[in-house]
């Protein structure tokens, strides 16, 4: 059994109601759902591990923003990704020590300026072309419309529905790229 399928076992979802709504069993439509993403993230994030000298999914995140953002504090990503300040600085200090991030100097009470040094830039499209890889290796077996349709409903599913209107633009209101 891989690692990522035994942390599944481990950390099994099924939601555990017993009518969410009138006649809705747990094996039903929008539960199986969310009993999926669930386990979607929960695989993301733990997963079987980057290689070696990969970063993990916390630090990919991390690079990724500093990627888009150049300039920008802990203080902000933390707000960003809605997490407490001591859970990027864990990530960050990592990011550092590896080469990846370099902190210039600012001062101390707004945060130091990150941005990616060369050798962070050349991790992050490593781990986003192994990332892109691995999709395309899920879903060889899949036909163009197949997977055009799976990434609609994707899109769909996280703009909210249907309705236009509902939808947020493509950049959040802290100028991230809300589309990765």
């Amino acid at each position: 059994m891989r690692v990522a399928e035994a942390r599944e076992s481990r950390y099994s979802c099924s939601v555990q109601h017993n009518e969410v709504e009138s006649g809705e069993s747990s094996a039903s439509g929008v539960v199986a759902v969310h009993d999926e993403l669930v386990r979607l993230v929960r695989q993301l994030v733990a997963g079987d591990g980057p290689p070696a000298g990969s970063p993990t999914f916390a630090q990919h995140s991390l690079l990724s923003y500093i990627a888009r953002n150049p300039g920008c504090r802990a203080t902000q990503i933390s707000e960003s990704f809605g997490v407490h300040r001591s859970t990027v600085s864990r990530q960050l200090r990592v990011c550092i020590d590896e080469g990846w991030v370099r902190a210039e100097a600012g001062p101390l009470r707004s945060g130091h300026p990150l941005t990616l040094t060369d050798a962070g830039v050349a991790v992050l499209a490593g781990a986003d072309a192994r990332r892109v890889e691995e999709v395309r290796d899920r879903m060889a077996s899949w036909s163009d419309r197949d997977i055009a349709a799976f990434a609609d409903h994707l899109r769909r599913f996280r703009h909210g529905g249907d309705d236009p209107s509902r939808r947020p633009s493509t950049f959040g209101s802290n100028g991230d790229d809300t589309r990765a």
